[in-house]
């Protein structure tokens, strides 16, 4: 910079001043113009240099000013970023740091568990190896002290029934012994008493003497006798020779019937195992049908070697006849056992008859071993299938088929026994109710079709959804025919298996309907009866569950439903405005006719001059009238009539005529409300006169598109669920509905002015403002006065049913424009699962009215309040199953639609005593009709055909495998929800039903706890969050046992929980009412699941007979099947699970 010239501002002007001339001279005119113009040329040049220079000069001095400040901003911002970044890689070197320090950590830790975990499971295997090794140790001494208890008592005898003013001393006990069984001598005993107990009252049985025998051989041979002698109602097996030499059979009887015909065996019944008994004593007994009278039994008795395989080898049979049994002196049979080869004896069976209710008046009567024991009647009274049965008190009804009983004795805790009794049976009404329901499913659609089309003619947009609707409505009806017409081909079957609940054509029928009852006899008691029907969970199997049960789809429905009304430009209903709808189709098409009939009723009373017939008559009709004003009597009548009116084509021309005129002032429209008053007769028919273009219509095809504020306008009225139209006339419909009232008082009025007139007593002037139709009639035949004002009530009944019916039926269409296509799909899986739920109740009804019908508390109870059907469902919330759980609750919500009626057969023919169904989808009537001499002694409100209403309740506690996962992993809140909900239910039918009905008519039970206080625990359990809290079934299944309710059991297909909860509930009831002894109760648990006692049995080979076929199919209720527990290992997978998920969680 030094080096170059300053080119300031004071420099360029010193350089741009002109030099002053050294010599002066004058110069002339023509030089000096000459010597200017070089100067000014001069000056020119001079001034573009300095020009140009100084230009050059600023541009340079702004670009480096430029440079300088540009360079100094960005250098301060790039130090602001620099330090920003390094910021972030310190923070980020942070979090790597402390990242791979967790990690670290929770790979040691994962590495300490795992070698707990090992340490863990070695250490179970070794204590699962102690554990075995010590129970081998237990059972073996186990084994030694009942072999040397057994050996020290081997010489006892026990005798049963020696009334107590015996003298019981070893002198006195030997002569007995050796009268009663004509001894030589009497045999020589050690000492003698009786069993260690206060001495019996006066009418007790007496205490068992417990006496010594010195020599084995005498107790051995007393015993002998005692079993050739005694005429005890027992059977069993004595003495029977097993294969091995060293050890004891494991006995089992299979019962057969030789068929006369064709002379094969058909397998009858299966006793159960006796496990390593040479004698045997069997708890399960046998029961034959009145047609077997003349038919040939055998008896097999097995050796069962391994029971899980189902192997075992004959050791002998017997064969005998039922009428030989019954023609025998004291009905018993001693046979001996005849082994394969026919030419050895394997031992004896006693067969012995036993009736119900026929008791020894003493604890036992028989002499046995010290050790107590108790033997079955191997074959028991025939047992006679009527629909009326006196000596069975009704206890089965004509619905009911195919039978099949189990009978077995017990020991109670005072060493006496008891006869309980099995059946098992399928029901007709399985078939017949869902056939039934099909028919007036069809039938209601059809008439809903029918009701559209009369609807007259309509918009083009609504026309084409009235058609679309229509096609849907007919492949519904097609599907339901399909369906009807192959449940007709079906013959001779009484219950769908659960092989076939995916079956389209049975999708309507329950899954294993069938009533069980146990019945109970006990000495000095009355016999006492157990029912329960047993049902797979009503679903719809076929539809699956991919999207869930009808809970969760109705759920979805109803929220996507308003808006698919918005799309559909229709007015959206909610569920409550169209049951109303469809309550008012229902009480009309009841009321109208009824109606009519009561009307023509007194017009005939008024023909005789029947004063008494005229006033009955006159009362009813008022009733029915003023109950039909009443259902009218609703907004939501008025607001339909008013959207079917603006659906008619002849509002959309209205509306674009004044569209077209009004133009531009839309918003300046007076409306007079004379011109909006329309005739009464004319309403569907005419339009309005004045209407307005703001106002929105249902009509879409014509219509102009509304804007600016009509477009407001359109969205507020599409979703107000009741439109107002200013063109109607809104008090049009109130004078139509007041006219019948008006015309009820002219034919009050007119009745009773016939009755002063006839009984003269005084005149009574008529009200002023039916003068005019009172005082047109002269005295005469009160007929013809009659008949003008009543033929006008009809009328105007008859109006206000057309006119009410249209507009119900478009609010219908409506719903069901919005439904399309969703809504059909539910509601024919509503309608299935509806026709199983039904199917059942309507089973469990007729058998709780059959059993009770002796009791006047349980018909007290039922007329006025009802009955409670409680559903007891094992369905766990995991998987398909929650689907099944969501239909099921909406199934039995469904059934408090449901009434009952009872009704007097025609005849006592069985096809007359068949259960009868009417009404439609928003309420069904299920009719029981009884034999004329049974339902003379009902009770007189329900001959007059009261309805009875059932209370259905639903708990739900899911008890297998698949609900432990739920409960741990998965989600509950449905089964606490429905069981809470329930719970509510219950209570109310309580509190209702003391309201209403003395607590003495409730039946008794053994247990004192009062129902308030299983309320009271049922409602703490519910609330309670306890992992498969089968509390909640026990206490909500005795709470509707003392309630006389019906009692329901399901699980998926009513075959293994099912049975299992029935035969645990059964062995419960024996134990808390019928005092079942503790030692018992497990073997009778053991003999009423047996697959072998319920006719399941084992198909083995008979070398004299050849293959023993199957009579009977196999229940559907009894399966050994046990409830799996989840071990400790899902435990150590879960955690291992665990730790999984949060190694890539954090990696």
């Amino acid at each position: 910079m030094s080096g170059k010239p300053s080119r300031g501002k004071q420099t360029t002007l010193l350089q741009v001043r002109p030099a002053t001339p050294t010599q002066p001279a004058a110069p002339t005119s023509k030089d000096s113009a000459g010597e200017e113009e070089l100067v000014a040329a001069s000056l020119a040049a001079h001034t573009e240099v300095i020009k140009q220079d100084i230009l050059s000069s600023l541009r340079k001095d702004l670009v480096d000013t430029l440079k300088t400040e540009v360079r100094n901003v960005l250098g301060s911002e790039l130090a602001s970023v620099r330090a920003d970044i390094n910021a972030v890689r310190s923070e980020i070197r942070e979090y790597r740091e402390s990242v791979t320090s967790e990690l670290t950590s929770l790979s040691a830790t994962v590495r300490g568990m795992e070698e707990s975990l090992s340490t863990c499971t070695d250490d179970v295997t070794l204590l699962q190896n102690d554990v075995h090794r010590l129970n081998a140790i237990v059972e073996n001494l186990q084994n030694k002290c009942e072999d040397l208890e057994a050996r020290s008592r081997r010489n006892n005898i026990r005798l049963v029934g020696v009334p107590e003013d015996k003298i019981c001393s070893t002198a006195s006990i030997a002569a007995l012994l050796q009268q009663a069984f004509s001894l030589k001598e009497a045999p020589r005993l050690d000492r003698a008493h009786r069993a260690l107990f206060p001495a019996p009252g006066r009418g007790k049985p007496p205490r068992v003497i417990v006496a010594r025998c010195h020599y084995f051989q005498d107790c051995a041979n007393i015993l002998r006798l005692a079993r050739e002698k005694q005429q005890i109602k027992m059977d069993a097996c004595n003495d029977l020779v097993a294969l091995g030499r060293d050890r004891k059979p494991n006995a089992l009887v299979q019962v057969a019937v030789i068929d006369p015909h064709k002379q094969h065996l058909v397998s009858h019944a299966c006793t159960e195992i006796v496990e390593a008994n040479k004698d045997p004593l069997f708890l399960t007994g046998v029961t034959f049908p009145s047609g077997y009278p003349e038919t040939l039994v055998k008896l097999m008795v097995y050796d069962v070697k391994d029971k899980n395989q189902e192997s075992g080898s004959l050791l002998g049979s017997a064969t005998f006849s039922v009428g030989d049994l019954l023609r025998t002196k004291d009905e018993q049979l001693t046979l001996n056992l005849r082994s394969s080869d026919g030419v050895c004896t394997a031992g004896t069976v006693v067969v012995s008859r036993l009736k119900m209710g026929e008791m020894e008046g003493v604890e036992v009567d028989h002499i046995a071993t010290n050790t107590p024991s108790h033997r079955c009647p191997l074959v028991c009274e025939p047992a006679h299938h009527c629909c009326i049965d006196q000596e069975e008190t009704l206890l089965t009804g004509p619905v009911f088929r195919n039978p099949i009983c189990k009978v077995y004795t017990f020991q109670t805790t005072d060493s006496k026994r008891m006869i309980v009794r099995e059946q098992m049976e399928e029901c007709t009404l399985s078939f017949s109710i869902p056939k039934q329901l099909l028919s007036l499913y069809i039938q209601e659609d059809m008439s809903r079709v029918q009701d559209l089309t009369e609807l007259g003619e309509l918009s083009p947009h609504w026309d084409n959804l009235r058609k679309e609707v229509i096609t849907r409505y007919g492949g519904i009806i097609g599907s339901y025919q399909a369906t009807l017409a192959e449940l007709n081909k079906i013959t001779g079957c009484s219950f769908k298996p659960s092989c076939c609940k995916a079956q389209k054509s049975l999708e309507f029928i329950p899954i294993n309907l069938h009533t069980q009852r146990m019945r109970v006899s006990c000495l000095k008691k009355t016999d006492a009866f157990y029912d329960i029907v047993t049902v797979g969970a009503p679903a719809a199997h076929f539809q699956g569950f991919k999207s869930g049960g009808l809970q969760r789809l109705l759920s979805r429905y109803e929220a996507e439903k308003k808006s698919f009304s918005t799309a559909c430009q229709c007015i959206y209903y909610s569920p409550e405005h169209t049951a109303k709808a469809q309550e008012v189709l229902s009480i009309t098409s009841l009321l109208q006719p009824l109606i009519t009939s009561l009307a023509d009723q007194l017009l005939q009373a008024a023909q005789e001059h029947s004063s008494p017939g005229l006033r009955d008559a006159l009362k009813s009709l008022s009733d029915k009238t003023e109950q039909f004003v009443h259902t009218l009597k609703d907004e939501l009548v008025k607001s339909a009539l008013l959207a079917l009116h603006a659906a008619r084509p002849g509002y959309v021309s209205k509306s674009q005529k004044q569209t077209a005129v009004q133009g531009h002032h839309q918003g300046h429209i007076s409306t007079d409300s004379e011109q909006n008053q329309i005739p009464v007769q004319g309403l569907s028919g005419q339009s309005p006169a004045t209407p307005e273009p703001t106002v929105m219509c249902n009509n879409v095809e014509g219509c102009p598109s509304p804007t600016g504020d009509e477009a407001e306008l359109v969205k507020v009225k599409n979703h107000d669920s009741i439109p107002h139209h200013k063109e109607y006339d809104e008090e049009e419909w109130d004078r139509v509905w007041a006219n019948v009232a008006k015309c009820l008082n002219c034919v009050i009025a007119m009745v009773d002015k016939l009755q002063e007139e006839d009984d003269s007593k005084q005149e009574s002037a008529p009200e002023q403002q039916l003068a005019d139709v009172i005082t047109s009639h002269t005295p005469g035949d009160w007929k013809e006065q009659l008949y003008p004002v009543v033929t006008r009530l009809k009328e105007c009944v008859k109006e206000v049913v057309e006119k009410a019916r249209k507009a119900m039926t478009f609010v219908l269409l409506q719903e069901a424009v919005c439904s399309l296509p969703q809504g059909f799909a539910l509601q024919q899986r509503r309608d299935i699962v509806f026709s199983q739920a039904l199917a059942a109740l309507a089973c469990g009804f007729v058998m709780r009215l059959y059993a009770g019908m002796q009791d006047k508390g349980f018909l007290k109870q039922l007329h006025l309040v009802g009955l409670v059907a409680q559903f007891e469902s094992l369905l766990s919330t995991y998987s398909e199953e929650i689907g099944m759980l969501e239909d099921m609750e909406v199934g039995i919500s469904d059934l408090h639609k449901v009434m009952f009626k009872i009704t007097e057969a025609k005849t006592e023919d069985p096809s007359d005593l068949q259960p009868f169904l009417c009404g439609g989808r928003d309420h069904f009537t299920v009719e029981v009709p009884l034999p004329q001499p049974i339902f003379q002694t009902l009770p007189e409100e329900i001959k007059n055909g009261r309805p009875l209403r059932v209370f259905p309740v639903l708990f739900n506690v899911g008890i297998n495998e698949q609900q432990t996962i739920a409960e741990r992993f998965g989600d509950i809140s449905l089964q606490e929800r429905i069981n809470q909900k329930n719970f509510e239910i219950l209570d109310a039918y309580y509190k209702l039903l003391s309201e209403k009905v003395p607590l003495e008519c409730l039946p008794c039970f053994q247990a004192q706890t009062d129902i308030k206080e299983l309320l009271e625990t049922l409602g703490q359990n519910v609330v309670t969050k306890k992992r498969k809290n089968v509390e909640i079934l026990w206490i909500a299944g005795a709470i509707c046992r003392r309630l006389n309710g019906i009692r329901f059991t399901s699980c998926k297909s009513a075959k293994d929980r099912t049975s299992m909860s029935v035969t645990l509930e059964q062995c419960a009831l024996l134990r808390d009412e019928h005092q079942l002894s503790k030692d018992f109760f497990v073997r009778a648990l053991d003999c009423m699941r047996s697959r072998l006692t319920q006719g399941d049995t084992w198909q083995w080979e008979d070398p004299e007979a050849g293959t023993v076929t199957e009579n009977k199919p196999a229940s559907r209720h009894f399966y050994p099947i046990a409830l799996l527990l989840v071990s400790s290992h899902l435990l150590v997978v879960w955690l291992i699970l665990s730790l999984v998920f949060l190694l890539a969680k954090y990696q």
